[in-house]
């Protein structure tokens, strides 16, 4: 971005303005490009982790333009163009068709023929399909599209105006004419599904930001046109991983191998493969890491057996949450270090308090606070119109586009945020006997139902795993509280939290450890990232009052008893006893978009016991017994 009023922070390149996603600023409209324009200037993010997973060399984010000097830095950040390219003047109504060579520096689009040369505003309506491409309107056939004489038919002149009449309300009121053979058309029914269709058009099977030199892919998907701001134009696939360090005492071999692994030039090293520099990479990392050369070519070729032998994506996301609940149930496996820094605690109930607060110990077998965490995420791509459904070659759901549309991505654009958390693990005794009871297994397999009749099944299974668990959606809709309750008590709002849930189910046979717990974390963009208030609320007796005020808040909501009697809510019915009003939150706080909720299962109801409801029951009593009856 040239001008210094028209730029964005670095984390919302990967979240809401990452590539192919549309930023409105001061009444200009611009949609983010491609990773091709500014590879060479992106600054290395390390997650060997999560490169694995995503089967990429590394990351990259964007590069920050020092504070006073963004007047004088050339464009080394992310290319945003400007989209639609179909705009209008606000006072005589011209429509005008923006060309790239008619930008100036440090200035906004304007009407030539209006006295003060007022500000040139987009188009409201653009089109989208499934397949990810996105164009502007064909608003000349639009104009014309109901007429009736041979003259308007074949009128080919783009002179169009976009008028606003008094005599209607809403987008009736709104009209296309063309100042040429005085055809046009209102906006009346634009949001009708193949309304596009209805007309003949078919979608470019372009981006915006492509050059005339890119060839179009030939796309066979419906346009439908949609509002420039809705929130189905932009759907992006983020992945994230928490930096867990090498485990404390391994042998000296693995200790050396993680240096060579988390060299600067390792991933440089790795994607330079028989190319002539290759050999240089080797001698540097050799020399800075004290190992002998062999060492580091061995060590290369076993990382790319590895990656051939990967397993598939959904194995991929149960390796990252195997690492992270080792690191987490037993933080004194993990050495700590600058970007990692766990202390196991306690909830602070003793023999003497309330039966509550006895109740809810034995269900609580571990109580991590971290003081410091370092999270990445990444950005692989995004879908348009409908959210893709994670396999990308499904009939349902959007296809979801790379952040390269050119070729392969060999790096993806991500971010490193520090934070500090708080981790809650459930006693897996007391959680298997309470998943054996016939009603709670019914009342999950219901909602498992449900979740393979949903295009997003396959992704939702990537983080609950190839069976749905009851501990899963429990855990989740406590984590969703948790979030809720520590808004009010840790000084965070809710929308700065983020969750983690582990409770995935494993394959038949498989030797993994059982996950039972929660993680409630924050992460901001800095190098800082910690206000020191979760720490704070995750130490006694802080969290215990937390906790049983979380769960007292879970048996009633405003919009009982139709919430808690629900049988299917939310986007495919994927949740039951949950909405705005008592467990849902913003989108960037939830893993899994909101879904797989109830609170049934958490606190309970007539007919199906929640893991928590003795821990309500007591609570229940206790406050009834300190009421002083007349």
């Amino acid at each position: 971005m040239k001008d210094v009023r028209r730029k964005v922070r670095r984390a919302q390149t990967i979240v809401p303005f990452g590539v192919g996603g549309i930023i409105d600023l001061r009444g200009e409209s611009f949609v983010a490009a491609d990773i091709r324009s500014w590879a060479a200037h992106g600054e290395r993010v390390e997650s060997s982790r999560l490169a694995r997973k995503l089967r990429v060399d590394g990351f990259r984010s964007a590069p920050v333009v020092p504070s006073g000097k963004a007047a004088y830095a050339t464009r080394i950040g992310p290319t945003y163009v400007r989209f639609p390219k179909w705009l209008f003047c606000p006072q005589c109504r011209e429509m005008q068709l923006w060309r790239p060579d008619r930008e100036l520096r440090d200035k906004q689009p304007a009407c030539g023929r209006c006295a003060g040369k007022p500000q040139l505003a987009p188009m409201r309506f653009i089109q989208v399909c499934r397949a990810g491409h996105m164009a502007d309107i064909d608003w000349r056939r639009w104009a014309h599209s109901r007429s009736d004489g041979h003259a308007q038919r074949q009128c080919q002149v783009r002179q169009l105006r976009f008028v606003a009449t008094p005599d209607s309300s809403g987008l009736e009121a709104l009209r296309v004419t063309c100042g040429a053979c005085r055809a046009g058309r209102s906006l009346a029914g634009i949001s009708q599904k193949n309304i596009l269709e209805q007309l003949r058009l078919q979608c470019p099977g372009t981006h915006p930001w492509q050059s005339g030199t890119d060839e179009a892919d030939p796309c066979e998907e419906s346009p439908q046109a949609v509002q420039r701001g809705a929130s189905n134009v932009y759907f992006p696939l983020t992945h994230s991983a928490i930096d867990i360090p090498a485990p404390a005492g391994l042998p000296e071999e693995d200790e050396l191998a993680q240096k060579v692994v988390h060299h600067r030039l390792w991933p440089d090293f790795t994607s330079a493969d028989g190319g002539p520099i290759s050999d240089a990479f080797r001698t540097v990392i050799a020399g800075e890491c004290e190992v002998p050369e062999e060492f580091v070519e061995t060590l290369r070729r076993r990382r790319s057996d590895e990656a051939a032998s990967m397993p598939a994506a959904a194995d991929s996301d149960d390796d990252l949450s195997i690492a992270e609940w080792a690191a987490f149930s037993v933080p004194e496996s993990v050495a700590d270090s600058k970007t990692f820094s766990v202390r196991r605690t306690r909830l602070g109930v003793e023999h003497d308090d309330p039966g509550s607060l006895r109740e809810l110990a034995a269900g609580i077998s571990a109580v991590v606070v971290a003081d410091r965490v370092r999270e990445v995420r990444a950005l692989e791509g995004f879908s348009r119109y409908e959210p893709s459904s994670g396999d990308g070659d499904g009939d349902e759901g959007g296809r979801v586009v790379s952040v390269n549309t050119q070729t392969r991505a060999q790096w993806l654009p991500a971010i490193e945020t520090y934070g500090e958390g708080i981790f809650l693990a459930v006693d897996e005794e007391r959680l298997g006997a309470w998943e054996r009871r016939p009603s709670v297994r019914d009342w999950t397999r219901r909602i498992e139902r449900n979740l393979d009749a949903s295009f997003k099944a396959d992704r939702l299974r990537g983080k609950s795993g190839p069976e749905l668990l009851p501990r899963f959606v429990m855990l989740h809709t406590l984590a969703h509280h948790f979030i809720r309750q520590l808004s009010y008590d840790s000084g965070y709002n809710a929308a700065s939290l983020r969750e983690r849930v582990y409770a995935r189910s494993h394959a038949p046979g498989s030797d993994l450890p059982p996950q039972a717990g929660v993680f409630i974390y924050t992460a901001a963009g800095d190098a800082e990232g910690t206000l020191g208030g979760l720490v704070r609320q995750g130490q006694p007796p802080n969290l215990v009052e937390t906790l049983i005020r979380l769960l007292e808040s879970a048996q009633w909501c405003s919009q009982d008893p139709l919430c808690a009697d629900s049988t299917g809510r939310s986007l495919a019915n994927l949740n039951r006893a949950a909405c705005h009003a008592c467990t849902l939150l913003p989108e960037t706080c939830c893993e899994i978009d909101n879904s797989l909720l109830d609170r049934t299962l958490l606190i309970g109801d007539d007919t199906v016991p929640g893991f928590f409801r003795g821990v309500v029951r007591a609570a229940l009593e206790e406050s009834a017994g300190a009421v002083d009856l007349p």
